[in-house]
């Protein structure tokens, strides 16, 4: 018997100090700037390059993207669990090869279907290279310690569009789309794959446990109550927050601000993001799972109401970008920590992906659901209120998963 309203943090892990491959946490960070910069964060920018120069519909190359966040929300529960048995080195390792492939043959695509077939692959690179198995790689070798690491890695992480939009369009503004990326995978390679190949060799430890999960199974666990009200929970508030950020602008568009004041109040709330990652691992030591998870996506819910109701003036309007990214900055470790904090380690890569896989593709599927929805709402304003309302929605399922545990016996 397992209650969330009381903190599991040293038992969740195991309290023994072990062996860490020192390497691993910068090279780790380095590969996590370098794959979302490539592999997601340059294509929004060169997309209106490739429609351009291609005629392809813009909706069709962005549905392509979003097929490859599909497959990388599938193939990440198989991926989680070769993590939990074998260790990182040889998916990751491989995911970078697949990555680099990928965008070369996205780079050399004569038509539509094979520049679909090329970001079906990035669906695998990204599961194999992105933040889920880099989670499940700290979590076992720095735990007790991995919230300080997760931390580490997702501070890096949130540089990626910083590094790499810039970067990608300054080539672009050199370079035709295709000959940029091809550059950009040859980075890719050069810096992921050695990085992942050298660095991650360590033996891979067996998972810590305590008497409070010693037992748990994670089949059982996949398909108990509280598993399964988390997922969704993270589901519904994932779609509002990746929903939000990709309609910001055009709220604010609708409200009279410039493109470049509504640029900047998106881009501000990146920075909102690594200056809220800070602050997770003193909140996490004061506080129940239970209780941040519902403080944390009630607070996504209050944000995105904030915005919703105040019309400006600007400077309110970046203040109120600023939090929101500091809120989002903490709900991506929240997701990162909400297994070892509830089942311990001995699954995490399993039990990860099968969480992450539901809520990345609700994040997929957010940025067409929200411009849908704000048709037939009457525009961006009403859509955020309704969004609004899902976060909070999602925000009382995760007390419900705290009444479902306390009756769950986990074997």
């Amino acid at each position: 018997m397992t209650d969330l309203s009381t903190p599991d943090r040293e038992a969740a892990t195991g309290t023994e100090v072990r062996s860490r491959p020192r390497a691993a946490l910068p090279a780790l960070c380095a590969t996590q700037i370098t794959s979302w910069g490539i592999v997601y964060y340059a294509f929004p920018v060169l997309n209106p390059q490739i429609t351009a120069d291609t005629g392809w519909p813009a909706g069709a190359t962005t549905a392509a993207f979003s097929i490859a966040l599909l497959v990388s929300a599938i193939a990440g529960i198989r991926v989680g669990r070769i993590i939990d048995h074998h260790g990182p080195r040889t998916v990751m390792t491989a995911g970078s090869v697949l990555g680099a492939l990928s965008i070369l043959i996205v780079a050399a695509a004569p038509n539509l279907p094979v520049f679909i077939a090329g970001w079906l692959l990035a669906g695998l690179a990204m599961a194999s290279t992105f933040y889920q198995p880099a989670f499940a790689a700290l979590t076992r070798w720095w735990a007790p310690d991995h919230v300080r690491a997760l931390t580490v890695v997702t501070l890096a992480g949130g540089l990626a569009s910083t590094v790499f939009a810039p970067l990608t369009a300054a080539i672009a503004d050199h370079m035709s789309w295709r000959a940029t990326y091809v550059v950009l995978a040859l980075v890719l390679a050069a810096v992921t794959i050695p990085a992942h190949a050298l660095a991650l060799r360590a033996p891979w430890p067996d998972a810590a446990t305590s008497p409070a999960h010693a037992a748990a199974d994670a089949a059982e666990v996949g398909r108990s109550r509280p598993f399964l009200l988390l997922a969704a929970a993270f589901t519904l508030s994932g779609f509002a927050m990746y929903a939000v950020v990709v309609a910001l602008v055009p709220l604010l568009l609708e409200r009279g601000y410039t493109t470049s004041q509504a640029a900047w109040a998106l881009g501000i709330g990146g920075a909102g993001q690594t200056l809220g990652r800070t602050l997770y691992a003193a909140l996490a030591r004061r506080t129940t799972a239970t209780a941040r998870a519902t403080v944390l996506i009630a607070l996504g819910g209050l944000t995105t109401v904030s915005i919703a109701a105040a019309p400006g003036p600007y400077v309110l309007i970046i203040a109120m970008s600023v939090v929101a990214g500091m809120v989002r900055g903490n709900l991506t470790l929240l997701q990162a920590t909400a297994i070892t904090d509830r089942w311990g380690t001995a699954h995490y890569g399993r039990l990860s992906g099968l969480l992450a896989a539901p809520a990345q593709t609700a994040a997929a599927l957010a940025p067409f659901a929200g411009a849908a929805l704000a048709v037939p709402l009457g525009g961006y304003g009403p859509l955020f209120f309704l969004l609004a309302a899902i976060s909070m929605a999602a925000a009382l399922i995760t007390l419900w998963t705290a009444l479902s545990r306390r009756t769950a016996v986990v074997r």
